[in-house]
């Protein structure tokens, strides 16, 4: 056996499953609040194939709930911080940084159908609805990201099909959207919501913002690499003789 920081992900999961990590292709859209902490997850349990897509560089109030964003990354492109995070955690990881969003502009430039896992943390509603939509399509396993702002009860988050979700504002909207564009996924796919909604108690510093904290985005994000891992080992275990 190989001792490296994998050492007790394979003691875990078995020799097979953690190949089968370190082979995944794994693209997330949106690295922000949940977002980041999802890349953590999935490339400290051994996946080394991961595409990050952001568009946004690192400001000030990104410092209260993102991975990368510290007093020392302000101002620096979210994607690049990102990675140069994750080579050090995982100096033999692809890790592929895309300075841009995911848009009707650029959906085509992303070849989706190549990856075994899309991870939605997308905040756009439009953008959200197109990814959700591409990547149904092109058949790939998808997990989505519900919103994850005016909460603070981490035990209220939970896992359901897209269309069973309940209480979550943002997906009752891409509900609506999808019908009112007559254009529903064609497929099924998994969310991380919670159904708690706060009302916001300070002032914003920029229009339409809401509150939001680490250890509820955090748990958004590793929830959603937690649905990657374990359907990863799922798929191995159904693999073996």
């Amino acid at each position: 056996m190989t001792f490296s920081f994998q050492s007790r992900t394979r003691l875990l999961i078995g020799e097979a499953a953690a190949g089968r990590l370190a082979q995944a292709r794994v693209i997330v859209f949106g690295v922000g609040g949940v977002g980041s902490w999802c890349v953590e997850g999935l490339v400290r349990s051994g996946v080394r194939h991961v595409t990050i897509v952001d568009q946004d560089r690192v400001c000030a109030s990104n410092v209260n709930r993102q991975l990368m964003a510290t007093a020392m990354t302000i101002g620096q492109v979210k994607v690049d911080a990102l990675k140069e995070h994750l080579l050090e955690i995982s100096p033999e990881a692809e890790i592929d940084a895309r300075h841009e969003a995911f848009n009707a502009d650029t959906a085509a430039t992303f070849d989706i159908g190549s990856y075994d896992y899309v991870i939605d943390a997308i905040d756009s509603l439009q953008d959200k609805m197109l990814l959700i939509r591409t990547a149904c399509d092109a058949r790939v396993r998808l997990y989505s990201s519900m919103g994850a702002a005016r909460k603070l009860d981490p035990t209220r988050i939970r896992v359901a099909e897209f269309w069973k979700v309940t209480g979550c504002p943002l997906a009752r909207s891409l509900r609506q959207g999808f019908k009112r564009s007559g254009r529903l996924p064609s497929r099924k796919f998994k969310c991380v919501y919670s159904d708690e909604l706060l009302d916001n108690s300070g002032t914003p510093d920029e229009p339409r913002a809401n509150g939001s904290m680490v250890h509820i985005t955090a748990v958004f994000g590793f929830t959603l690499a937690g649905l990657v891992i374990q359907d990863i080992v799922s798929r191995t275990a159904d693999a073996e003789p």
